[in-house]
Order: C-alpha cells, then sequence, then structure tokens
C-alpha cells in the first residue's frame, strides 16, 4: 500500500470516489456540470448537454429516471408498437413516438448503457457522521454512503483538513479500520430504531475523534 510519511493509504491524487449521495448528484444540476441517477449507478451527462446545447429541450422534458426503476417499455396505444413509457416526457436518446426526420439515431448505444459516462454508484443508504479533531477541537457533520470505507469518508473529509490523513482516527477509543466501512468497524446505523421509537436521533450522531500523528502530510 502507498504511503505518505508515516501514513499508509491510498494516492489520493488519483483516488476515485465509489459512491455519491443523492444530495450531491443534485448539486450538478446546470448544463454545463450536469449529473444524473440511473438504476443505481450516477452518470456525468456534461459532454451531452453541450453536444446537444441549443437544441430545445433535447435532454430531456421532466425529471431524470428515478435510480430505483428501471425504463420500462408498454404497447403504444397510438402506434401498437412495443415502446419506453416515459410518462413525464422523453428524454435524450428516447426515440420519438412516431417517425420525425430531426431525431437522428447514429448515436450508437443510449447512455444509459454501458459505463462511458458512469462515474459510480448510487448511494441506496446514507448517515451522518460526525468528525472531531481532537486537536483544534473542530467538528463537522457528513454525510456518508453506508458502504464507503473509511478512506472514502477521510476523502469527503478532505476540503475541511488537507492533513486528514496525518491523524489516528478512532472510536470509543479503537483504532478505526480505514479499508472496512462504519458498519464493519462497529459503528452502527441506528437511523431505523430512533424513527421506529419516533425520536430525534440528531443528538446521538455517532463521532470519530482523530488524533495527531506529528505528520504534516497534505493530499
Amino acid at each position: 500500500m502507498p504511503r505518505r510519511g508515516l501514513v499508509a493509504g491510498p494516492d489520493f491524487e488519483f483516488f476515485l470516489r465509489r459512491y455519491f449521495t443523492p444530495a450531491e448528484v443534485a448539486q450538478h444540476n446546470r448544463p454545463e456540470d450536469l449529473w444524473v441517477s440511473y438504476l443505481g449507478s450516477v452518470y456525468d451527462l456534461t459532454p451531452l448537454a453541450q453536444e446537444y446545447k441549443g437544441r430545445g429541450r433535447a435532454l430531456g422534458q421532466g425529471p431524470s429516471p428515478n435510480p430505483a426503476l428501471k425504463i420500462r417499455k408498454h404497447i403504444d396505444p397510438l402506434t401498437g408498437t412495443l415502446r419506453y413509457r416515459t410518462p413525464w416526457g422523453r428524454f435524450l436518446h428516447v426515440p420519438p413516438q412516431l417517425p420525425r426526420s430531426d431525431w437522428a439515431n447514429d448515436f450508437g448505444k443510449p447512455w444509459w448503457q454501458g459505463s462511458r459516462y458512469e462515474v459510480g454508484r448510487l448511494s441506496a443508504k446514507t448517515r451522518n457522521i460526525r468528525i472531531i479533531n481532537t486537536l483544534t477541537s473542530q467538528e463537522h457533520m457528513l454525510e456518508v454512503g453506508a458502504l464507503e470505507s473509511m478512506w472514502e469518508i477521510l476523502h469527503r473529509y478532505l476540503p475541511y483538513n488537507a492533513h486528514a490523513a496525518s491523524y489516528t482516527w478512532k472510536y470509543e477509543g479503537k483504532n478505526l479500520n480505514m479499508d472496512h466501512t462504519l458498519e464493519q468497524n462497529g459503528i452502527r446505523d441506528e437511523d431505523d430504531e430512533f424513527d421506529y421509537l419516533s425520536m430525534d436521533g440528531a443528538p446521538y450522531t455517532p463521532a470519530i475523534l482523530l488524533y495527531f500523528n506529528d505528520d504534516l502530510t497534505e493530499l
């Protein structure tokens, strides 16, 4: 495993996130920065938005496909043929109901097939975690994916502390395994229990404590 000073871990210069939260995807909502989620994957459609720029509503007339649903097909009552069912309006690469001279089908595979535009997976379950820097007493709340490793959570925390990998990460006095998830490290997700009890779980959000290692490594 690569090392940076005294700290072992991945090379964050080339680190690629595996998971993105729905809130993160929703932030990329402009033609020059456009992400969508579909079937549990996250796609960066910015290149397509630029390619179709100036062509009206070519990218779609309604919301992006729900990540939990497939683009279903049905028998079109007008043509009697099997077609995509898009009750919120057509979006890019879905053919029109009737033949049109302005619709080109030479794009190859639709954007949702293959991995050309895929940037990661959508976190099906997210949770909050508190991270407390014991050196500075600064505290930050992060929303993270339930399946993210501690390295991925550390990567999320870098904007708040560029030397995050120069700290030992602990929970209840025990060093965390940075290759494991929160749950695998014994940090249980109790959101469902709080919901069942109709309690606000925010005051009980687990806290990870960071202890400085005397190594000013900047990622």
